[in-house]
């Protein structure tokens, strides 16, 4: 779970890069609509891994790879919108697969 500050971090990271990824979708996430929807950081507050749902586009690993493309410049625009960090963390982007996960289990309970 964490610390309370490592939560405080993780929902700070997760709101501004909502923002993010909705202002600059077209250059960052092949135009299609790119949704935090978790930022865990390690306990050295190093790495952040954030979990992009991606809807409208046929391929989601395709916009996962663009998104870890523009690491550096997502992560220049993240450190210009929080500037209470000493050290802004590195950026690791991973699909989150857990709305079709719970779309799968739903069908086959109505089974």
């Amino acid at each position: 779970m964490g610390t309370l500050r490592q939560q405080k971090i993780d929902s700070l990271i997760q709101r501004e890069l909502s923002v993010i990824l909705q202002q600059n979708a077209r250059e960052f996430a092949l135009g299609s609509m790119a949704s935090v929807t978790k930022a865990n950081i390690t306990s050295d507050l190093s790495l952040v891994r954030v979990y992009v749902s991606v809807f409208a586009h046929k391929e989601p690993q395709l916009v996962i790879k663009e998104l870890n493309a523009h690491k550096a410049p997502i992560r220049h625009l993240l450190t210009k919108a929080i500037s209470n960090l000493r050290k802004m963390p590195e950026l690791s982007f991973k699909l989150d697969d857990s709305l079709d996960y719970a779309e799968k289990i739903d069908e086959l309970l109505k089974k």
